[in-house]
């Protein structure tokens, strides 16, 4: 077993099959946690309109039981059945299901509990008038789905396994042939005698398979120039010393790529070393390092979001934050009109949120405007009770862009801003609200581009 792993075809192709196995696995996982979230919340929803149903009505499902838990009298319960007709009915329940359902907490949330004889609930009890009620609906339906889904994702993981397999062992062989031709050179070389006489090695590798451009010509080419070297008679030295070279040059030209601007600059003040030029490299690293710092902590912060880290949910004071937001932007830019409109009632407008991250959001919309408008645009941000709008009569999105404005990385013509962009301003505007239930809409034309910011004001706080 051990040599047959030996071989590179084997370990490529095992190496395939794994990494397809590991996935299959990644994706059948997350998909089976997604669908038991999905039903368990349709279950549930499903037990909300159970317990405001009475027994027996309308939309009462099989397998549907009802409690109810009074403070006077001693507790009792029913459970939806199919009759010996055919139809549904309605059975008392035992004492001992009963006892099972007493201690569900009317905490507002649907719970799992066995019920005895007839399996797996989830259930939510609610206080009422008199006592509580305990309504419930069987889970066995979510098991079966359940368990039908790992069973075709077991079936597709195999079926992709060996389609993987067979798939990577032709395409393999085919792509290592030229590696055997190779080997098959180097063999016929080392079965000649070279110990003695005259030496003619007049074996070469083809030059189709001396491309330095792949790894199999590079092989190619660095056996020629052995075989060159051996038939001069070079030393080993000479020969090393020739493979060392032959490596830098190789390490060279992989390593040949496109230098950052900090790289750039500080090989500017190392080469130069006045004091002028070092100014300047040292000026151009720091913006530098700035903005990818600025970068990184975006990226950062997007990734906190795409995880799901919570926000802060505090009360905010959102019209005091749009008004401190534009009188910011006036001192940055006095070359554009920058307006706010509050409610006419005059009062504040308040949601529920994390004021640092909604200020973000203000400021990135604020700061969008400024790059993408010329001189003279008037800006205004207008506050409503559930959010915000912000609104400009500048030239408006490239229609090419309206589709993909909050998209990672996508930037704006660079002739029509003055500072650089990583595009990801409007991307972060649109996950900071979505983390707070929200949503962001574009809406743009030439001569007037509104951003409409809607958060979700059930997060409210009463």
């Amino acid at each position: 077993m051990r040599r047959h792993l030996a071989s590179l075809t084997s370990r490529l192709v095992l190496t395939t099959v794994v990494l397809v196995l590991a996935v299959s696995v990644l994706i059948g996982a997350a998909t089976t946690l997604a669908m038991r979230s999905y039903l368990q919340d349709q279950l549930d929803q499903q037990v909300e309109q159970a317990l405001r149903t009475p027994p027996g009505g309308p939309g009462t499902g099989l397998g549907t039981l009802r409690v109810e838990l009074p403070d006077d009298r001693d507790p009792s319960g029913v459970v939806a059945e199919t009759g010996a007709n055919g139809r549904g009915r309605l059975v008392e329940l035992t004492d001992d299901q009963i006892a099972d359902l007493t201690d569900v907490p009317a905490d507002g949330h649907a719970h799992s509990v066995d019920v005895a004889d007839l399996g797996g609930y989830r259930v939510r009890a609610e206080d009422v008038p008199g006592g509580t009620v305990v309504a419930g609906l069987p889970d066995k339906q979510v098991d079966n789905t359940l368990t039908r889904l790992v069973s075709l994702e077991v079936l597709f993981a195999l079926l992709a396994v060996l389609v993987a397999a067979g798939t990577a062992l032709v395409v393999v062989r085919r792509q290592l042939r030229p590696l055997r031709e190779v080997s098959a050179t180097a063999n016929a070389v080392a079965e000649r005698p070279l110990d003695s006489g005259a030496v003619d090695l007049t074996e070469r590798v083809p030059d189709h398979l001396t491309d330095e451009r792949t790894e199999v010509g590079r092989v190619g080419t660095a056996l020629n120039t052995l075989l060159a070297h051996v038939e001069s008679s070079l030393s080993a030295r000479y020969r090393s010393e020739q493979q060392v070279r032959q490596f830098v040059a190789d390490a060279s030209h992989e390593l040949r790529t496109p230098l950052t601007t900090i790289a750039g600059y500080t090989e500017l003040a190392r080469r130069h070393g006045d004091a002028t030029t070092t100014r300047t490299a040292l000026a151009k690293v720091e913006d530098e390092s700035r903005r990818m710092t600025a970068l990184v902590e975006d990226l950062l912060l997007l990734a906190r979001l795409d995880a799901g880290r919570p926000l802060s949910h505090d009360r905010v004071d959102l019209s005091r934050l749009l008004v401190e937001a534009v009188d910011d932007a006036r001192v940055v830019d006095a070359g554009r009109r920058w307006q706010v409109a509050l409610p006419a009632d005059g009062e504040p407008v308040e949601v529920t949120g994390d004021a640092q991250r909604l200020h973000q959001v203000v400021t990135n919309l604020l700061t969008n405007a400024r790059k993408y408008t010329p001189e003279g645009t008037t800006v205004t941000v207008t506050a409503h009770p559930d959010g915000f709008d912000v609104h400009d009569d500048g030239p408006g999105f490239p229609p090419e862009l309206v589709g993909t404005a909050f998209e990672r990385f996508t930037r704006g013509d660079a002739a029509r801003h003055r500072d650089g962009s990583a595009g990801l301003g409007l991307a972060l505007v649109q996950a900071i609200v979505t983390a707070h239930g929200g949503a962001v809409r574009l809406d743009s034309r030439r001569g007037s581009t509104t951003i409409a910011v809607r958060l979700n004001v059930r997060l409210n706080l009463d």
